[in-house]
């Protein structure tokens, strides 16, 4: 499954992380970061909650990345819940702390994912216009989410990508996939956004499995399909965390690999601030931390 040297060198990751919400798990987060940063990853980003549930958070998380690491860092943005004023208000936190690059998101409903969404009457409506504004206000690097299997909420995979066309007209740099298993069902999905006219990169979001009955109830909540070849790989392994854990790493490799060859060139790994399991699945493809520390200063 390792890509050849050539294929590595075209290679570029990205990384996601979320606010600790204890001190441990402030531990873990930056435990995390210390070990992934040796990837030299393109950029990571910060999560942040609908609503601005998160926000004192991630802008601490944020604020930290942009002081105390070298990497590139995007804050997670979202609308719902939020006049336009109070969105910009945040935007000009963030921007005050070095801010450049923002995932700009409609958000879930307040009632949570499924609720019916209510645009607020003095917001953006969605996140194509909150890309529109967010041009308006600054010359911001913009990634935007997009959805192999379409997002719950959208009538149909047509006005999916009708909806990701409106954010890339409007100003988005990348889109950032949900993250998804059956690489055919992609390339479907990338050949219709092309067709429609997008044009900007689609970067596959890759979710290395840490727990898969655990992934299985969050998948179903976003809608993306878990294949039944998953259950066979792990099949098994539920009281061996090591072979487990070796499973995953290939599985997520194996995804990267075939991605690759079919012309992918970036990756945004979702790394549940851990960093073991996202280590196993870049030293598999033939990644090294010296190799992606080398390449960072020669950059």
């Amino acid at each position: 499954m390792a890509l050849n040297s050539d294929a590595r060198r075209k290679i570029g990751i990205s990384f996601e992380f979320f606010p600790p919400k204890s001190e441990e798990m402030e531990g873990q987060l930056w435990n995390a970061v210390n070990e992934l940063q040796d990837w030299n990853p393109d950029f990571v980003s910060v999560t942040y909650g609908a609503g601005g549930t998160t926000k004192a958070p991630t802008l601490a998380t944020v604020s930290r990345f942009l002081a105390e690491t070298p990497l590139a860092t995007a804050s997670h943005l979202t609308c719902v819940g939020a006049t336009k004023d109070e969105t910009h208000s945040v935007i000009d936190s963030f921007r005050k702390v070095g801010v450049k690059h923002f995932v700009a998101l409609r958000g879930d409903a307040p009632g949570g994912v499924g609720a019916p969404y209510q645009p607020h009457p003095g917001g953006y409506a969605n996140a194509a216009a909150l890309v529109a504004g967010l041009r308006e206000i600054g010359d911001f690097e913009i990634s935007v989410s997009a959805y192999p299997e379409k997002h719950p909420e959208s009538r149909d995979t047509a006005a999916d990508i009708d909806m990701l066309k409106q954010k890339a007209d409007n100003g988005a740099t990348r889109a950032l996939t949900q993250f998804f298993f059956d690489n055919d069902n992609f390339e479907r999905y990338l050949e219709k956004v092309r067709a429609a006219g997008v044009n900007i990169p689609i970067v596959p979001g890759i979710m290395p499995i840490q727990n898969l009955t655990q992934l299985k109830r969050f998948a179903g909540a976003c809608g993306t399909v878990i294949p039944a070849f998953l259950d066979e790989r792990f099949a098994g392994f539920d009281d061996k965390p090591e072979e487990r854990a070796k499973v995953a790493a290939e599985v997520a490799a194996e995804q990267i690999e075939d991605l690759a060859r079919r012309g992918l060139t970036d990756f945004h790994l979702y790394t549940m601030n851990r960093s073991p399991l996202v280590s196993a699945v870049l030293t598999n493809l033939g990644f090294t931390r010296e190799g992606a520390r080398k390449a960072g200063a020669a950059a």
